[in-house]
């Protein structure tokens, strides 16, 4: 069942600091909601939480990270005694990490999936349950989930290994999901956000992290880190247009939100790939230049 008029609802939305997840609150708050916004960086934070609230929105606002399961829990509690229902939530932290799959520390893979794929799960068993529940006493609530993963959760980008394979494991989180929310009614949907390389902040993600974490210091990180600088800084599609095409698909209960069409000749070529019993294909086959770069940097004396 469709949304419906947005007005007066409730949308949680972690990463809320910056990029994607800032515009999901400033289309929320444009529509009239209320925002739960979550963020480990409080400065971030609190500028979001204080330019929504000089236009009228209401806002609550919980510095926390959401590789916590109990602070998760913690936040749908407060957030039900405060609102009564939550309808809209938005697992959107993410950070990432660069450097060849076996040269990541034990502190690297533990952060990636931390927030990428604990702060999903953590958002689905301390949200789903009570909105589930809160469709059950109201025959006229709707809610529906949007998990950020990437076009690096359908293909596999070198130099990039924690960052891909928690974003495959939450693709296929938001799709058992959603075949899971399937047995149970139709009041409460979900969605995937698949995006490939936009302007946020995602590639200075590290500012964040505990300085005492050991990190992976290699020239294939400094390459994999170079590449991600360049490519975040050149990026033509803004969290903003990433945002407008999310409440789209939010409004018309599509699955799938695909803000690069073009990524999908690599998905494509991958599913190719598998069904011929083939090895994975170049993710980068359309920027042959890309790649060049790479392995210039990698093998440069």
């Amino acid at each position: 069942m469709a949304m419906g008029d947005l007005r007066g609802k409730v949308a949680v939305i972690t990463g809320a600091g910056s990029g994607f997840g800032r515009e999901f609150a400033r289309v929320a708050a444009g529509a009239g909601m209320a925002v739960v916004l979550v963020d480990v960086q409080a400065d971030a934070l609190a500028e979001t939480a204080a330019a929504l609230e000089a236009g009228g929105t209401t806002v609550m606002q919980r510095r926390l990270d959401v590789a916590d399961g109990h602070a998760l829990q913690t936040l749908a509690h407060d957030a039900w005694a405060r609102f009564g229902a939550v309808h809209l939530l938005f697992n959107n932290a993410g950070v990432g990490t660069t450097g060849m799959v076996w040269e990541a520390s034990v502190q690297d893979w533990e952060w990636v999936l931390g927030v990428n794929l604990w702060g999903a799960i953590h958002g689905v068993r301390a949200f789903v349950p009570r909105m589930l529940e809160a469709a059950a006493g109201d025959p006229g609530y709707r809610g529906h989930v949007v998990n950020t993963a990437s076009v690096a959760g359908l293909v596999d980008p070198p130099l990039t290994g924690p960052y891909n394979v928690a974003k495959h494991a939450v693709v296929s989180l938001s799709e058992t999901l959603y075949q899971d929310l399937s047995l149970v009614g139709d009041r409460v949907g979900c969605s995937v956000l698949c995006p490939s390389w936009v302007g946020t902040g995602i590639a200075r993600a590290d500012r964040n992290r505990d300085p005492r974490a050991v990190r992976t210091r290699t020239r294939a990180a400094a390459v994999g880190q170079a590449l991600v600088d360049k490519v975040v800084s050149s990026a033509k599609t803004t969290a903003a247009d990433v945002a407008r095409l999310t409440f789209e698909a939010i409004a018309e209960r599509r699955f799938w939100i695909l803000p690069h069409p073009q990524a999908l000749d690599a998905v494509r070529a991958r599913h190719e790939a598998l069904l011929a019993h083939a090895p994975p294909p170049d993710p980068y086959a359309a920027l042959p230049q890309l790649r060049r770069q790479i392995l210039d940097a990698l093998h440069a004396p």
